[in-house]
């Protein structure tokens, strides 16, 4: 006589996996093996990867400029959120205490910064990131090739220019150069 016990029915041994059950798995296993991947990149290829939130920004612009409306899309194309006033700028680049002589055809405020004129996404990006004492950033006038002011409407043109950085004294030094020749 053999000391075997009987076997009972056991819930947790399962024959092989229904029909259902391996589409679920088919599906399921291999992205849960991308999102692995993705979990065990360095984190700035992480970073690279994720799509960034969006950053708002106020915009005060002639209702029929536009040079404007196309740096407003540069600025929504890189991340912004952006709010316009079609009402002009005057009013509130002087309430806001920009020189004159840095003033452009629209002012923008994006974190606490006033933005004049055009400025390039990365510049005010740099600017949000590095947090400067300052009033904020100015591209004077309207130059040829900066964004807005570029494409092939104005023949792929690219002038050189300079995005300054306004310290709340209205005092500006050089943010980034563009466009510059190099010096032999």
């Amino acid at each position: 006589m053999t000391n075997q016990r009987p076997r009972a029915a056991s819930a947790s041994v399962s024959p092989l996996p229904s029909p259902a059950r391996r589409q679920w798995l088919a599906t399921a296993l291999p992205l849960l093996g991308a999102g692995l991947a993705v979990a065990l990149l360095p984190d700035g290829t992480r970073a690279a990867n994720t799509t960034p939130t969006t950053t708002p920004l106020e915009v005060w612009k002639d209702p029929n400029c536009g040079c404007c409306q196309d740096w407003v899309d540069h600025m929504q194309s890189n991340g912004f959120a952006v709010k316009v006033h079609a009402t002009g700028n005057n009013a509130v680049r002087a309430r806001l205490g920009l020189p004159q002589k840095l003033g452009s055809c629209h002012t923008a405020l994006v974190g606490g910064y006033l933005i004049e004129g055009h400025v390039p996404a990365s510049d005010v990006r740099a600017l949000l990131q590095q947090k400067p004492k300052a009033l904020g950033l100015a591209v004077p006038g309207m130059p040829v090739g900066s964004p807005g002011m570029d494409g092939a409407v104005y023949g792929d043109r690219r002038d050189p220019y300079d995005v300054l950085l306004v310290a709340h004294d209205g005092s500006t030094r050089i943010f980034k150069s563009y466009n510059k020749k190099a010096s032999t």
